[in-house]
């Protein structure tokens, strides 16, 4: 049988974490959260002090053997998903602006990315996968059924970022995030490898004005006509 496979691609701040866990819900699907993957990856190369390093020849082979022996665990409840790094549950901390930037630097790097390419692939299985990232349909998951591509404007996207990250505790500033994610959003879009982009098929949804309801019924009316029966 074919491992039916839900994309969800767009820039940060666009909601696409919390409306893959939705979708993944609904239809009884694995999950996979592509940019936890590099976030968790550049907090494990930060705290081992090799992400500064990464123009080295033998950091950078180190930091590959690191990324393809990543212990990590997704465990999904009612009340969300909680994400351990070597038994440490790093759910918060991976959120926060600073890995975001450690996240970016990995993902411009080709080694790294090739190194995380095959641990995505393995979240695959039936009875079927939403995938969450930056370049699940353009790259990773080309095959897949279903593509969306999430975005809203750097305007909304920061006033989104900073509500969270209020609610998380932490004192930010509006204008801090939002030249955060123009330039985040710059570097992933212009970067050599898989750069940040609609896949030709993909459809398009701009959430700046709606609200996470109005998303997810768009989403579910899309991927209903575009599963296998």
């Amino acid at each position: 049988m074919t491992i039916q496979i839900i994309t969800i691609d767009g820039p940060s701040g666009s909601g696409k974490g919390t409306l893959a866990a939705k979708l993944a819900d609904h239809y009884q699907f694995h999950l996979l959260d592509s940019g936890a993957l590099y976030r968790l990856l550049g907090l494990s190369l930060h705290q081992k002090a090799l992400l500064d390093t990464l123009d080295d020849v033998d950091t950078l082979q180190q930091s590959v053997t690191i990324a393809m022996h990543l212990d990590i665990v997704f465990k999904t409840t009612e009340t969300g998903t909680t994400i351990l790094l070597d038994g440490e549950d790093v759910t918060q901390t991976i959120r926060t602006e600073r890995v975001g930037e450690f996240a970016s630097k990995v993902a411009a790097i080709p080694a790294l990315r090739a190194a995380l390419v095959e641990r995505q692939h393995a979240f695959a299985q039936m009875p079927g996968l939403v995938a969450d990232g930056r370049d699940m349909a353009t790259s990773i998951f080309p095959q897949a059924q279903a593509k969306i591509y999430l975005t809203a404007s750097a305007e909304s996207r920061a006033a989104r970022r900073v509500k969270q990250l209020q609610g998380m505790g932490l004192d930010v500033k509006i204008s801090d995030i939002l030249a955060n994610i123009q330039a985040r959003d710059k570097r992933d879009m212009e970067r050599a490898v898989a750069p940040l982009k609609p896949a030709v098929d993909a459809y398009i949804i701009d959430s700046s004005e709606l609200n996470i309801d109005e998303v997810f019924k768009l989403m579910t009316d899309y991927v209903d006509t575009h599963l296998a029966k």
